[in-house]
């Protein structure tokens, strides 16, 4: 037999770095390679089948107490019961598009069998590390994400043979078995924002968002709005980029800064209608009207950029859309056994009054 990782080992990818340890996810061929067995004998042994060898049995079972199993008999557990459930985790609490999107989903799983649990987390915590928690605890077998940013923080889920979908972000690129996503095409509509401010005459634009290195929503409208400007044969100086928490109240105190040394700047490309808000309340109070002195334009298009003064020019997502097909694509994974998808979602430009 292959020899097994000690318990607690300081550097495997799958443990926490700190805080309390938790247990490293083993999947049930991972059971089934370890015991030299194939992965119906594992099977035969979860659910107590006699036909098994005993000595096979005994491997079998010290294999599973040696690596801590239990992901499987999670799901063991809930089919006797006829019980399912799927935990919806929201990363980015104070973010009104996402919780607009998360309060849709929900709208979406009334009268379906599974029961759904939501969790609601800070931007800056660690989504993944939440839903190994409520795998462990609550017996989840499917998760939706909302607000993730996939990046090597997601390797916990790797072991996971349960079905995921990923709102709002692309997984398709991911190592992750099972994971489906619901998105739109981010890079063309960072183009599209750009190319909106530079038909208004703009070229002293600042880009306020997030990461702009990788494969996330961010990084992508990033390199579509620098695509824009590069075709447009203008230079994008980098001073202007300016990575801001997603919060009114930063996106204020970052305005505020930014200003105070930038004071050219004409436009400003936000990479959240949140942002968005945020920037412009900063500008009036610095005595800067908006779209006369600095052109606005959002991204997500919530509810309350209709009503705000001025009406934010923003690119619009189809909250509706994203959160029915997520309950769907996550509901055929789970009771009809298809492969996880991808699905592209439009998105649009709204014409108001910030640029």
């Amino acid at each position: 037999m292959e020899t097994l990782p000690t318990p607690f080992p300081i550097n495997d990818r799958h443990w926490k770095q700190e805080g309390a340890l938790r247990l490293k996810i083993y999947t049930i061929r991972d059971i089934a390679r370890l015991s030299g067995v194939s992965v119906t004998t594992v099977s035969r042994v979860l659910n107590h089948r006699p036909d098994v060898n005993p000595q096979t049995r005994e491997k079998v079972e010290q294999v599973m107490a040696e690596c801590h199993f239990v992901g499987n008999a999670n799901a063991r557990s809930l089919k006797q019961a006829d019980t399912e459930t799927i935990a919806l985790i929201l990363r980015g609490r104070e973010n009104p598009f996402l919780n607009s999107l998360a309060e849709a989903m929900l709208q979406y799983t009334h009268g379906l069998t599974p029961a759904f649990l939501t969790e609601f987390i800070d931007e800056k915590a660690d989504e993944f590390q939440t839903a190994v928690q409520l795998w462990h605890e609550k017996r989840v077998n499917g998760f939706i994400f909302v607000g993730s940013r996939i990046d090597e923080r997601a390797q916990v889920l790797e072991g996971m043979d349960l079905p995921m979908v990923f709102a709002t972000v692309n997984a398709d690129k991911t190592a992750l078995p099972r994971a489906a996503s619901v998105f739109i095409d981010d890079r063309r509509m960072g183009y599209e924002a750009m190319r909106v401010l530079l038909n208004a005459g703009h070229r002293k634009i600042a880009v306020f968002g997030g990461a702009r290195v990788g494969d996330d929503s961010f990084a992508l409208r990033y390199a579509g709005a620098m695509a824009a400007m590069q075709e447009a044969g203008v230079p994008f100086e980098d001073k202007r980029f300016i990575e801001t928490r997603f919060s009114l109240k930063g996106a204020y105190d970052t305005t505020r800064a930014f200003f105070a040394t930038q004071s050219d700047t004409t436009a400003v490309f936000c990479m959240s209608d949140t942002v968005a808000m945020g920037v412009i309340r900063a500008l009036t109070d610095m005595g800067r009207r908006v779209p006369e002195d600095v052109g606005v334009i959002g991204f997500d298009g919530i509810e309350m950029s209709k009503f705000f003064v001025p009406r934010i020019t923003t690119i619009e997502q189809p909250i509706d859309e994203i959160a029915r097909e997520s309950v769907r694509v996550l509901m055929d994974m789970l009771e009809n056994g298809r492969p996880p998808r991808h699905i592209v979602v439009p998105a649009k430009v709204q014409m108001r009054e910030s640029v």
